[in-house]
């Protein structure tokens, strides 16, 4: 006999991870639904029966959020499980609230409840938001081990928005894995440049597979965190980024805080553009909710290819996705540095099409820069016609995924990167050194 009704709330990731680590066998509930929100297109899917279990022969569906109330009343649900990341706690507690008024408990698990251990060494690299520089931190601590003469294998968030059976264990060590598993821009953005530094990456759904494939690949786990998530495996060295340009959301959105408290070292990125209050704001914070931790500070050091004068010439800028969008972020790396090199911006907004002028909508907070989006062909089809509709002298792009790959169009592109540079990059070493044992 199965348990009590429950729905788990998500957005294509955590919420998957924990159904399958907390849930896939656990009499105690029945799981009727999976919600979905943030990502445009990942409702209206089922939890197929190759990762659903025994337990759910059929599958679960997967409904958009905004049915949450009408699934509640239609299944009788006892539970709602929230798990999923990037929410500031004002929307968290209205969400808890509405459950809650309908007779259901609002229940929030714990890392210590999801997380798998790794039998090799481990570091997680999170954040407190979207678009703290992680990935760029990755890299710096994964060529770091290389270095030693460790093969460390990153693994990366979930990010699984097509088909999910054949999502399960994704492996990536080349530009070309990324076409054969039909790889959104987003899942582009996240994976495509630690394949150009060299990394093997690992992603998926199932991230008890995924670990046993990692660990017989390399002998060191690196996982890269998405949004401002906690880490889905129990790592022997916690690394948490804060943004030195938004201190405030450390205790002003879910799970920042969980991370900071969580964290062995916190490093401040975006230092150099950031307010010196704003910087000791983290460290105030530090000293309360975290007083044990290290502190590094850095920057994330911008660089545009090709170096072509951006002066007086009209210029389309191409921002991450995530970042600008539920990231909460107006403008990004594309827009400073198309500033900085005396561009003139053009407004994209007018001339959206199709699922692009329906983000805008929804996030009225983003500026004159246009997001990567692209979680579907159709969706990607919209991108591409909102670019050919505008008239502009050079795109400037701070997506990390290759745009020249993406629009196989003869636009002249900037491709902005940026990589972590600590500010005392022997003391960092140090601290990894010591705190792991290497």
């Amino acid at each position: 006999m199965k348990g009590v009704n429950a729905i788990i709330m998500g957005a294509a990731g955590r919420d998957f991870h924990n159904f399958n680590v907390y849930f896939r066998e656990n009499p105690l509930y029945n799981i009727v639904a999976f919600t979905a929100a943030q990502i445009p297109g990942v409702d209206n899917r089922v939890y197929p029966p190759e990762l659903s279990g025994e337990g759910y022969p059929n599958g679960i569906p997967i409904y958009s959020e905004s049915l949450l109330k009408d699934l509640i009343i239609k299944y009788n649900v006892k539970v709602v499980f929230f798990s999923y990341s990037d929410v500031s706690y004002k929307e968290l507690l209205s969400k808890a609230a509405l459950v809650q008024s309908l007779g259901c408990d609002f229940i929030l698990l714990s890392p210590a409840s999801t997380t798998l251990k790794p039998t090799v060494k481990s570091i997680s690299i999170c954040g407190v938001r979207t678009g703290v520089g992680k990935s760029p931190v990755t890299r710096y601590i994964t060529s770091l081990l290389k270095k030693r003469g460790f093969q460390p294998v990153i693994i990366r968030h979930p990010m699984p928005y097509g088909d999910l059976t054949k999502s399960i264990v994704q492996r990536f060590s080349s530009l070309e894995d990324l076409d054969a598993n039909k790889c959104s821009v987003e899942e582009r953005e996240d994976i495509e440049p630690h394949i150009r530094a060299g990394f093997i990456v690992y992603t998926g759904v199932d991230y008890g597979r995924i670990l046993n494939a990692a660990e017989r690949e390399g002998d060191f786990i690196i996982w890269d965190g998405g949004n401002n998530d906690f880490p889905f495996y129990e790592t022997d060295l916690n690394i948490v980024v804060v943004d030195g340009l938004r201190p405030d959301h450390i205790v002003e959105y879910y799970p920042s805080e969980v991370n900071f408290r969580r964290a062995d070292i916190i490093i401040i990125t975006k230092t150099d553009i950031s307010p010196k209050e704003n910087v000791q704001r983290i460290y105030d914070y530090a000293k309360v909710l975290n007083s044990k931790a290290e502190i590094i500070e850095g920057v994330l050091a911008k660089k545009g290819e090709p170096e072509l004068s951006l002066k007086d010439r009209k210029v389309l800028a191409i921002e991450d996705g995530p970042s600008i969008t539920h990231g909460g972020l107006s403008h990004g790396a594309a827009y400073a540095y198309s500033m900085e090199k005396g561009g003139v911006i053009i407004d994209p907004k007018p001339f959206a099409k199709g699922i692009i002028r329906e983000i805008y909508k929804i996030y009225p907070h983003i500026g004159p820069v246009l997001p990567a989006i692209g979680y579907n062909e159709h969706q990607l089809k919209d991108f591409m016609s909102s670019i050919k509709n505008l008239k502009f002298d050079v795109i400037v792009s701070a997506t990390p995924a290759d745009l020249g790959l993406i629009l196989k169009e003869d636009f002249p592109i900037v491709k902005v990167t940026y990589e972590f540079i600590p500010s005392d990059s022997a003391y960092l070493e140090k601290l990894i050194n010591q705190r792991i044992r290497i």
